[in-house]
């Protein structure tokens, strides 16, 4: 049985900026590899004023977001000055209420905040525009200090490189780890930053002491199968283990064994996708000793056991 694509469109308003717009046209990409169909469209066909030096010219009007299941709203420039146009607002809200989900990036949370569908949820923008985001739409719960929000149907996330990491959390959310992985290696991101990680976190660490710890995560990656502590995270990284564990909190939101912890379950994930390893064989590969340790993570991080994440995740054949 041949599945229909997901139909994506990205919503390009006045001001758009290039890198919000760019980020989930070419995630989502049209391509064999992807189970997704993507078209840009504007308020009407034709060109749209960018932002930063840059127009685009658009395919489709406001009809594409009556196709689409997803729909972006990158981010714009001056959005605590107006709403979008009237038909936009009206577009958004309909198509929320045909069962489209809407997902912004950056100060796209002002678009979606105008349709009254952000009222009462959490939601983020960028850090530059958070206070003005909440004065204006004072219903909105403000979260500064996040990359992404998911709302279920309604998602935001803060900065342009935070649409990465939002996108990367959908691709995960609809077809599991596996295909996430695929993205970002194509696209050389992380394949996961945690949406609770802070946007801006000042830091005086130099930056080959940055190099090291990526690299020693790196290390550890290759590594999940095997006993790892912090001392030997620490060693590999050339630096005592406290310094190492209050400077990794710093880089990525969580300490090195929480950080270990989830990317051995997310391993787990990518092995339970992708092979036929038994529940045991998978929970040895990733570091976890048994299958109930497995199973106790996975519901624990996903609220899910191992074998409803094979069953939900593994495509069938045809």
């Amino acid at each position: 049985m041949t599945r229909r694509n997901h139909r994506v469109a990205v919503l390009v308003l006045e001001g758009a900026k290039p890198l919000d717009v760019g980020i989930p046209a070419q995630v989502f990409s049209t391509r064999q590899s992807m189970p997704y169909e993507v078209r840009a469209c504007g308020a009407t066909p034709g060109p749209v004023t960018g932002g930063d030096g840059l127009s685009y010219h658009v395919a489709d009007g406001l009809e594409a977001l009556e196709w689409a299941e997803t729909i972006f709203i990158p981010g714009y420039r001056h959005p605590d000055r107006e709403d979008p146009p009237s038909a936009v607002v009206a577009a958004l809200r309909a198509a929320h209420g045909r069962g489209a989900r809407l997902a912004a990036i950056s100060t796209g949370a002002f678009a979606l905040a105008a349709t009254g569908l952000l009222d009462g949820l959490r939601a983020t923008t960028h850090w530059h525009y958070t206070k003005a985001l909440a004065a204006r739409h004072p219903l909105v719960r403000v979260d500064e200090n996040v990359l992404f929000v998911d709302e279920g149907d309604v998602l935001t996330s803060a900065g342009a490189a935070s649409g990465i990491d939002l996108c990367l959390h959908l691709v995960r959310r609809d077809h599991g780890v596996g295909l996430s992985n695929h993205v970002a290696r194509r696209l050389v991101a992380a394949p996961y930053r945690s949406g609770g990680q802070a946007q801006y976190v000042p830091r005086s660490v130099p930056e080959p002491l940055g190099e090291r710890f990526a690299a020693t995560r790196e290390w550890a990656l290759a590594r999940l199968g095997e006993p790892l502590t912090l001392t030997d995270l620490a060693r590999n990284a050339s630096v005592s283990p406290r310094t190492f564990s209050r400077r990794f909190v710093e880089d990525t939101g969580y300490t090195p064994m929480q950080w270990i912890l989830r990317a051995r379950v997310d391993l787990g994930r990518e092995l339970l996708e992708r092979t036929d390893l038994g529940v045991e064989q998978v929970a040895d590969r990733v570091g976890l000793g048994t299958g109930a340790n497995l199973r106790l993570h996975f519901q624990r991080i996903l609220g899910t056991s191992p074998s409803e994440y094979r069953h939900t995740f593994v495509r069938p054949a045809g």
